[in-house]
């Protein structure tokens, strides 16, 4: 129901404006704009199911082969007992867990590709477990919502992209960014315990809560004593080798267990397909909705409302050149990096909104991308509260992106 809401008010709004601009400013290409947008979106959506196809059928082909040579089962017998706090609802030890894990580590590891097809088998199985299927469980919610909060220890593509637009230290955000998107994460996992009632003080959960936190900062400890060169030669090996070996110790123990591994490749693989093919409707929906407000020119004009809201109460308002980035990242991944890269190009990469874009980029994910994508590979239409906890994570984060940006820069 929320998205449908949302979707509705997205061309609505985009209508309204684009009537005010005809008739007042005299545009007569604002309408065949909008028009083209929805093509041209359509196709995009088209285009990323399309390449999602490939990868799924790779990464579900090897859990399959984790699945049945035990590795799924050996992860998640590591952190049980935090999940099963967590998510209360999932039985204990249940494979779910194992491809739960798997889709946080490869989000934390910056590796977006690997991340989305573990995503949506660990939605699958969860939705296997849902007694009303038309509508999101608990634990679908909560692992949805820690998906959107984006917790990236390396982001390893930012960089890349800074350097690209001539940064002189494209890793001088490296630090900022690991710390807003730990408050994202944290705003998240918070938000949605409220809604179920989970104890966060439970001894369990400060353990590992705390002892990610130690991980943390011993990885902002160790990178901030790199140089640039040697943080990207470094978090690209690092990243590759902890994600290839994974796929290797798969391999083995499935060999071990004397499993046909080639044979639960092709079964595994044979789901991610189906699952890339059913999402092609959901995404091509929630992406026209985007093309069509930003277009418009809704997007233009919440901005400017802002920046005359924080110039007319006195304060600051250097980040606000960076908020379309802040705005757009929940509806779209590729239209807010293209902003992001746009404010760069304008302002400078290490200018202070140059340094801020990149760190809201890399602060949390795409919300409405992931609610679309993952709920509709399983055919999700009531998701309660999922739009309001990862949207609290969302505006964590890019606050303490640009509190940061304020701190350090």
């Amino acid at each position: 129901m929320v998205l449908n809401y949302i979707w509705v008010g997205f061309f609505l709004i985009a209508f309204i404006i684009a009537i005010f601009k005809l008739i007042f400013e005299g545009d007569t290409e604002i309408f065949p704009k909008m028009v083209a947008s929805t093509f041209d979106m359509a196709k995009t959506g088209f285009e990323i199911s399309l390449g999602l196809t490939g990868v799924m059928t790779l990464w579900l082909g090897l859990m399959k082969i984790g699945e049945k040579g035990g590795a799924v089962n050996l992860l998640a017998r590591v952190v049980s007992p935090f999940f099963n706090r967590l998510f209360p609802e999932l039985p204990r030890n249940h494979p779910v867990i194992g491809s739960i894990l798997m889709n946080f580590s490869a989000n934390m590891l910056g590796l977006d590709n690997a991340a989305t097809p573990l995503g949506l088998k660990a939605m699958k199985e969860m939705q296997e477990l849902n007694n009303q299927k038309d509508t999101a469980s608990n634990a679908q919610i909560m692992f949805l919502v820690l998906n959107t909060s984006g917790l990236t220890i390396i982001p390893l593509s930012i960089m890349v992209y800074r350097a690209q637009m001539g940064a002189a230290d494209p890793s001088d955000i490296f630090i900022p960014i690991l710390i807003a998107t730990f408050f994202s994460t944290l705003t998240g996992l918070i938000a949605v315990s409220i809604y179920q009632k989970i104890n966060l003080l439970d001894k369990v959960i400060l353990a590992y809560l705390g002892s990610l936190t130690i991980l943390i900062i011993g990885i902002i400890w160790y990178f901030s004593t790199l140089s640039q060169a040697e943080i990207s030669i470094i978090s690209s090996i690092a990243s590759n080798l902890i994600l290839f070996s994974i796929i290797i110790l798969f391999i083995i123990l499935a060999v071990f267990q004397k499993v046909n591994v080639y044979e639960a490749f092709i079964e595994g693989a044979k789901d991610g397909f189906q699952t890339a093919i059913t999402i092609i409707p959901y995404l091509v929906a929630i992406l026209v909705a985007i093309g069509v407000f930003r277009t418009s020119g809704a997007m233009d004009f919440l901005i400017n409302g802002i920046k005359w809201g924080v110039e007319s109460i006195g304060i600051n308002a250097d980040f606000v050149a960076a908020l379309p980035t802040a705005l757009m990242k929940p509806l779209s991944g590729s239209g807010a990096r293209g902003m992001m890269l746009d404010a760069m190009k304008q302002y400078g990469a290490d200018s202070f909104t140059g340094r801020l874009v990149c760190m809201i980029q890399g602060s949390t994910e795409t919300t409405f991308y992931i609610l679309a994508v993952y709920f509709g590979s399983v055919n999700i239409k009531k998701i309660r509260y999922s739009v309001t906890c990862g949207l609290l994570a969302d505006l964590a984060g890019v606050v303490a992106a640009i509190a940061l940006a304020y701190l350090f820069f």
